[in-house]
């Protein structure tokens, strides 16, 4: 329990690390998002022919927009930032969406973690039955095939294969929605014809994330599986008369696929961080598109609580990989400081 607690800590900690230097890079880079966002009010007011521009208005909207106080001590801003994200779940407000950035990202969370974590399942799941089944056919055409596909689809980026799907699937043939994560005339609700909708809109977007995931996982989990198929105590398995697919399930597979664990885990910040490109490919809102949009609209409160929501992403995968690989494999100790072979 001591070790758990621990950890949670070391997690909590990092993540305040992560969110004191997004603070500081955010106030203090020369001509910083704060400068530019004065240059541009001063800039619209003057357009708009509201007179002569009044810096205190000036600061007066920053503050509602992004939380900080521009003319304030620095100390003064970083301690209201951290007080409004851990009382009140304040991230300020977003310049391109008028919105408060909580909102828009408590909104598209869903949206991205079903097809993120979609994607990444199916991936690893094939990755551990192709691996599995190419071990036990070691050498064979299949085997030799299958790796040279593999090492040419790990070769495509993950957005070349998006816009190629896309393309395709979408413009030519129709099969698939060109954009949108439901369609526009379907009522958002528990009925047949909304989930039909979503499911169908969101079909190119999550084998996208199956592509990202898919083949380097199953050379891994095909030279695991081989490298377990040579070991004593299967072949002493094998001696006592034990089928095949009892030594396969729980002598190779369930050894084997240990180590894939920590990157399935780890894998969840790696697709959501290629769900920035991929819903804008797609058309498809969820905090990726939202994310590239911040970008390109200069938005900087809904870029940096985005960027939070990665690291979160991350952190939280590395942590429940660490804290439970004890559990699915008894050879290792709670704390990590013991190991009995």
């Amino acid at each position: 329990m001591r070790y758990y607690a621990k950890r949670i800590g070391q997690s909590v900690l990092t993540l305040f690390v992560v969110v004191t230097i997004t603070f500081f890079m955010y106030r203090l880079l020369p001509g910083g998002p704060l400068e530019l966002m004065r240059q541009q009010l001063l800039q619209d007011m003057a357009t708009q022919g509201t007179g002569q521009a009044n810096m205190q208005e000036v600061n007066r909207l920053i503050e509602l927009y992004t939380g900080f106080q521009p003319d304030a001590p620095l100390y003064v801003q970083y301690y209201n930032y951290i007080k409004d994200i851990v009382v009140h779940q304040d991230f300020g407000k977003s310049i391109w969406q008028n919105e408060p950035v909580f909102d828009i990202l408590f909104k598209a969370m869903p949206w991205s973690i079903y097809v993120s974590v979609y994607g990444l399942v199916l991936g690893f799941s094939t990755n551990v039955f192709l691996g599995a089944f190419m071990a036990y056919r070691e050498g064979s055409r299949f085997d030799s095939g299958m790796t040279g596909i593999i090492v040419a689809a790990n070769s495509v980026p993950y957005y070349a294969a998006a816009i190629f799907m896309l393309i395709v699937f979408s413009y030519q043939l129709g099969w698939f929605p060109i954009a949108g994560r439901y369609g526009p005339a379907t009522t958002p609700g528990f009925n047949l014809d909304f989930m039909v909708s979503v499911v169908h809109h969101s079909i190119l977007p999550i084998f996208t994330g199956f592509v990202v995931g898919f083949g380097g996982g199953a050379l891994g989990m095909r030279g695991n599986s081989v490298r377990i198929l040579g070991e004593d105590y299967v072949r002493s398995a094998r001696l006592r008369g034990l089928s095949s697919r009892l030594i396969a399930a729980r002598y190779v597979g369930k050894n084997a696929i240990l180590p894939m664990y920590t990157g399935l885990m780890i894998g969840l910040a790696g697709i959501f961080s290629s769900s920035v490109i991929m819903e804008q490919i797609f058309t498809y809102p969820g905090v990726g598109w939202y994310t590239f949009g911040a970008l390109e609209n200069r938005d900087y409160p809904l870029l940096l609580g985005s960027f939070i929501f990665f690291t979160t992403i991350t952190i939280t995968g590395i942590t429940i990989a660490d804290m439970t690989y004890s559990l699915i494999d008894p050879r290792i100790e709670s704390g990590g400081e013991d190991e009995s072979f």
